[in-house]
């Protein structure tokens, strides 16, 4: 169990990174990270639809993912499994 625990502990921290970067991938709604990191350039590329879209789609299954995860590792914390 202990190297399954250490797994879900990498597994964590991997999708904490990406989900802050997914986060901040997002189109700026106005005065916040994204409009200080050059809002004008994100806000024209980012004009698409479709990309918007699946960057919602990917931060929303990292999330899930991240939640799954951290349930997991509080079950095993919980319960003494590892």
């Amino acid at each position: 169990m202990a190297a399954l625990q250490t797994a879900l502990l990498v597994l964590l921290a991997i999708t904490s990174v990406l989900l802050v970067l997914m986060i901040l991938l997002h189109k700026g709604r106005g005065g916040g990270v994204a409009d200080m990191f050059g809002g004008g350039v994100t806000s024209s590329m980012s004009s698409s639809g479709v990309a918007e879209r699946n960057l919602n789609r990917i931060t929303i299954a990292l999330g899930l993912v991240w939640v799954g995860v951290i349930i997991i590792l509080g079950l095993f914390n919980r319960f003494g499994w590892a």
